[in-house]
């Protein structure tokens, strides 16, 4: 439940943020005709994501089992792949993302192209989309309990949603940044369980071989059928007996990857406009002067 909620709410939150500074953009200028068009746009991303995700679900049921889990290893190492991705973009970028956003939005309007608009919000859903459609296509096969997977998923989405429409609505303030930076911890541990189930599927299929010696024995820890069961396995991706391969890439992953995650990281200065360091050193009295020695000493 929790790494399908996660999932759904990190997507969504940075969906909304996009679909709401447009929105936000066309109804200032006036352009409600545009802002349809968005929301049709919007909703096509979304059918055509649940198409794949329901696609490749399709086509892996029908396979032979040898041949399903070596679909589940691809889809896996995609997943683990596309949220490795965007993990590391959003820690570098999250400080400025809102003002990035805006600055785009306001560009396509000053060029007088509320369709460039209207295409940013269908591309930027169409990405997301496909991202959750593929994260939780392999969250839902590693998941014990594809009930509460569902549940998880949904609530997520429905949070999503209520923050999107909080943030457009002005009455809800987060700090982007550590949203970001807590869910992508989360996403860190959930993609490292993702890719230790990889090998475990890549097993099953006969690609791996070696090492499939059990590494540590954690049904101390993981008892099975509870809910630290659920709660380990969901947050920290932790199996009650992991084999060599499994422990070893899980982390070799993990530990890197939240290293990069929790590195403190410092903003960039802003740019200042051309001629501003003029004018303030204008307004400064004596630098001019101290400077200029010809001020000092006039003919």
């Amino acid at each position: 439940m929790i790494p399908t909620f996660v999932i759904t709410l990190r997507e969504g939150v940075e969906a909304s943020l996009i679909v709401g500074i447009i929105a936000a953009f066309l109804v200032k200028e006036g352009r409600r005709d545009a802002l349809r068009q968005m929301w049709v746009g919007v909703a096509i991303a979304i059918v055509l994501c649940s198409a794949v995700g329901i696609g490749l679900d399709i086509v892996g049921e029908e396979l032979p089992q040898r041949q399903q889990e070596g679909l589940e290893t691809i889809v896996g190492l995609i997943a683990v792949a596309t949220i490795s991705y965007m993990i590391i973009w959003m820690t570098r970028h999250s400080r400025g993302i809102k003002a990035e956003l805006e600055g785009e939005a306001a560009s396509a309007l000053a060029r007088g192209s509320a369709m460039a608009l209207v295409a940013m919000a269908f591309l930027a859903v169409l990405r997301e989309g496909f991202e959750t459609s593929v994260f939780l296509l392999a969250a839902f096969q590693d998941a014990t309990n594809t009930t509460a997977a569902g549940t998880g998923a949904v609530l997520g989405l429905l949070a999503a949603v209520a923050i999107g429409v909080g943030l457009y609505g002005g009455g809800v303030h987060i700090n982007l940044s550590k949203f970001f930076r807590i869910t992508g911890l989360v996403l860190v541990f959930v993609a490292a369980g993702l890719l230790a189930t990889a090998a475990h599927t890549a097993h099953e299929a006969g690609w791996i071989s070696n090492f499939q010696s059990e590494a540590v024995s954690l049904r101390w820890l993981v008892h099975p059928g509870t809910v630290s069961e659920s709660l380990l396995t969901g947050m920290l991706g932790l199996r009650a007996a992991p084999t060599q391969i499994e422990a070893f890439v899980y982390l070799a992953y993990a530990i890197p990857m939240a290293l990069f995650v929790l590195w403190p990281r410092r903003g960039k200065p802003a740019r200042r406009a051309p001629g501003e360091a003029q004018q303030q050193q204008a307004q400064q009295p004596g630098v001019g002067a101290a400077r200029n020695p010809a001020a000092q000493n006039p003919a």
